[in-house]
């Protein structure tokens, strides 16, 4: 797998989110991944299989 990510990495998001960020913080790894955004601080969770779809890139780790 080429996108690498645990808890704690920041990564950009495909879509941007309505509040005008695409950059995420990512605080649980699993089956489900839940990510937080950085600008207002709202979190969702995705399934893996989803998330890997529209994750663009990792920022760091």
């Amino acid at each position: 797998m080429d996108k690498e990510y645990k808890v704690g990495s920041i990564v950009v998001m495909k879509k941007e989110h309505p509040c005008g960020t695409n950059s995420w913080i990512v605080t649980r790894v699993g089956a489900d991944i839940k990510i937080k955004c950085e600008n207002c601080g709202r979190s969702i969770m995705l399934p893996r299989i989803e998330f890997n779809k529209k994750l663009k890139k990792v920022v760091s780790l």
